[in-house]
């Protein structure tokens, strides 16, 4: 679990996860911009908007004020 101080550098630039290896970033509290790496916006996630990382695309996140976040890795699509 990470908040805004100890949301680690190598999250808050572009990095991916390898192959076959999918994310979902779970805002416990407040928000998270999340920029996925060649699209045109970036989404604020929240408690009740979770971010979907797809294998091997670049992204990063970067706090929106105070908040605590987490991020579960699945070895398949998460959610069915």
């Amino acid at each position: 679990m990470f908040d805004a101080d100890t949301l680690p550098a190598s999250l808050r630039e572009a990095h991916s996860t390898r192959a076959g290896v999918w994310g979902v970033i779970r805002v416990l509290e407040g928000c998270v911009r999340y920029h996925i790496e060649g699209k045109d916006h970036d989404v604020i996630l929240s408690p009740g908007t979770p971010g979907l990382v797809t294998p091997q695309q670049p992204h990063h996140v970067e706090p929106v004020g105070p908040m605590r976040m987490q991020v579960e890795f699945y070895d398949h699509p998460p959610g069915g």
